[in-house]
């Protein structure tokens, strides 16, 4: 494919947005493993052909179209979709249709440049005659990723019920992993377990998603957790707990933070993620919380017309956050009753952490809110250690490690950067030796996070 200079604007508003899905290729690019391709068996459980794309293998072209001042994930999944359609074309030759694809790159609102991705993407897409007519399908968080106009107007409310209840399942198979893989009887059992429970699950959600049968989707995650329990060896001793924040996509995506969950278990470390189903829950808590400021204000200037508008905001973003954190709740009871998984952090505790230290505000927004807040309790709760997860340059990140940084070293908790451009450091690994060497040294003298309850963690 040969790119040339594109002259207009016009794409944006026309080429990227929320377009049906009937009768098309969804184009997903891999961010969480697990996670994306449970959200495409959901997609195909409602009749739509979702398909994962190949992920890091197209990096050089996400470089050669980009001048390395963007977020580093935007790269990535530049070239993941310019490898993959240039693939599609050699395949198919003169069948090839731009128009039979829509690419998945949703977006949020600021600061943070994650809600530009989609726009220069579409930019770098245009410079591509043959892929102009390739339109991209947005969600933001603006609406909570509303899906208005891409699935059919009947089936939107229970496809976002589904869709969320894979991203639970989804995070369950990923803290599954991590709890398996350091104590496991044989090297290379967890892995090859979670491949085949990742299929099993996909094929559960394209059966029983359309159906929104719950039950049956639990009762193949329950038969999932006892076979990965029975890969622990009981007679290994616990390692120290890290915990781990930062930039959603980076701290999700293995190749891209060059498997660093890998490495830290490889140096002695149990690690537990920050979820990806805690990002949507803040979405959804962010406007309902902007909703509340909205009528507030709109209460004092007297304009009705405005309170009835806000106050139906407040009621739909309000129904839609207590749905979630039922269904994520119903997840983790019954997987607490098999395996000690640690629980999830509820967002609006997350806000109290933050006024209570004066630390941040959720005024400000972006991922430091959660990340910030996230470190708190991981230090409350007792872990030995935390590591942020970030693209070389994110504000937010930068934010949260300037905030954090002497709140741990006054605390005596081990604290490690990670930050990543798709370079190789030289002196990574030996930043990692001496973080969980430290680490170590606090399990020796603090001990370590035991099991806690679901309900105790999750009473704030």
């Amino acid at each position: 494919m040969e790119a040339k200079n594109t002259q207009t604007f016009q794409s944006l508003s026309d080429n990227v947005g929320q377009f049906s899905l009937k009768d098309k290729t969804f184009l997903i690019p891999e961010m969480n493993r697990i996670g994306s391709h449970l959200i495409a068996g959901t997609f195909k459980g409602f009749g739509i052909n979702a398909q994962i794309m190949d992920t890091y293998k197209g990096l050089e072209l996400g470089k050669e179209f980009t001048s390395g001042k963007e977020c580093y994930p935007c790269q990535v999944t530049l070239g993941d979709i310019l490898l993959f359609m240039k693939k599609e074309k050699e395949r198919l030759g003169g069948g090839f249709d731009p128009e039979k694809y829509v690419y998945f790159m949703p977006e949020a609102a600021g600061p943070c440049r994650f809600g530009m991705y989609n726009k220069y993407q579409r930019i770098v897409l245009d410079s591509f005659p043959e892929l102009k007519k390739l339109k991209i399908g947005s969600l933001t968080t603006e609406n909570s990723y509303s899906l208005d106009g891409m699935i059919e107007k009947g089936e939107t409310r229970n496809f976002r019920k589904v869709a969320f209840f894979s991203v639970v399942v989804g995070d369950i198979l990923d803290r599954l992993l991590w709890r398996v893989r350091p104590y496991e009887k044989k090297s290379g059992l967890a892995d090859a377990f979670i491949e085949k429970a990742m299929e099993t699950m996909c094929r559960a959600f394209e059966t029983y998603g359309g159906k929104r049968a719950f039950d049956k989707i639990l009762d193949e995650l329950e038969g999932i957790i006892k076979e990965g329990k029975s890969i622990i060896d009981p007679t290994i001793p616990r390692n120290p707990i890290i915990g781990m924040v930062g930039e959603i996509y980076l701290r999700t995506h293995t190749a891209s933070n060059q498997d660093v969950i890998r490495l830290l278990e490889q140096y002695g470390a149990e690690v537990v993620n920050a979820s990806i189903a805690e990002w949507v829950n803040f979405t959804t808590y962010e406007n309902k919380r902007n909703a509340m400021l909205a009528l507030r204000l709109n209460l004092r200037q007297f304009r009705l017309k405005k309170v009835k508008m806000y106050l139906k905001q407040l009621f739909s973003h309000g129904i839609d956050l207590f749905y979630q954190q039922y269904r994520q709740k119903q997840v983790y009871r019954r997987v607490a009753t098999l395996i000690d998984l640690p629980g999830d952090h509820q967002v609006a505790h997350l806000e109290e952490v933050l006024k209570e230290k004066d630390l941040f505000s959720f005024d400000v927004g972006t991922e430091a809110c959660l990340s910030i807040a996230g470190i708190m309790e991981y230090i409350r709760e007792g872990y030995n250690g935390v590591v942020n997860v970030y693209p070389f340059t994110c504000m937010p990140s930068t934010m949260t490690s300037a905030v954090v940084k002497p709140i741990l070293t006054r605390a005596k908790v081990p604290y490690l950067d990670t930050p990543y451009d798709g370079s190789y450091q030289p002196g990574r690994e030996a930043a990692i030796r001496t973080f969980m060497y430290q680490a170590e040294q606090h399990q020796k003298r603090k001990g370590r996070k035991e099991k806690e309850a679901y309900d105790n963690k999750n009473a704030h």
